[in-house]
């Protein structure tokens, strides 16, 4: 699956990652939730560097069409809540 982190590029990364990431993101819904900037900034910057670890960087020339599309590093709590599906920002 290609992912891109606004502002930063895409990485390709394998479905057998989802089920850690999916974690990462139910704990993101639960934070916002509650209003928990601090947990929401924890959890947020965890799962884009998990993203990064995992994934494989295209190159800054590719144009792939990202199926997935994750929030900037210092998306604001009410940015990231207009982003959200049901599931989260990770569907499944």
């Amino acid at each position: 699956m290609i992912v891109r982190i606004m502002g930063e590029g895409q990485v390709k990364l394998a479905d057998s990652h989802f089920a850690e990431l999916n974690k990462l993101d139910d704990d993101l819904l639960s934070e916002m939730e509650s209003g928990d900037e601090s947990g929401f900034r924890r959890t947020l910057g965890a799962l884009l560097d998990k993203v990064r670890e995992l994934g494989e960087p295209l190159p800054d020339d590719a144009l792939e069409p990202s199926e997935l599309i994750l929030p900037a590093p210092d998306a604001t709590l009410d940015e990231v809540r207009d982003m959200l599906s049901d599931d989260g920002l990770i569907p499944g």
